[in-house]
């Protein structure tokens, strides 16, 4: 089972935000997930980025693939950073 750390569209029409969630890499985009480890709002200035860090280094740790897009979520709440501290060493 392939597992994805992606995002889930929310909110009304015109007006989204996101819930970034891990889920099976062949269910829908909107569909079921495992779990939520938190959201991105980019409706607000700046844009809210909200991610559980220890949930989110739990299933990178365990193998499960961030899309591009909660990738570059990830550099700017600086998960990968200590991804890589924890995998390399400082």
């Amino acid at each position: 089972m392939a597992v994805k750390i992606r995002l889930k569209r929310m909110g009304a029409k015109k007006a989204p935000f996101y819930r970034v969630v891990v889920a099976d890499s062949r269910s829908p985009r909107d569909g079921r997930f495992i779990e939520e480890i938190g959201y991105y709002n980019p409706l607000t200035e700046p844009a809210q980025i909200k991610i559980n860090e220890e949930k989110a280094l739990k299933w990178l740790s365990n193998g499960a693939q961030p899309t591009d897009t909660v990738n570059n979520l990830f550099r700017k709440a600086g998960i990968l950073k200590k991804v890589h501290e924890a995998k390399y060493g400082k």
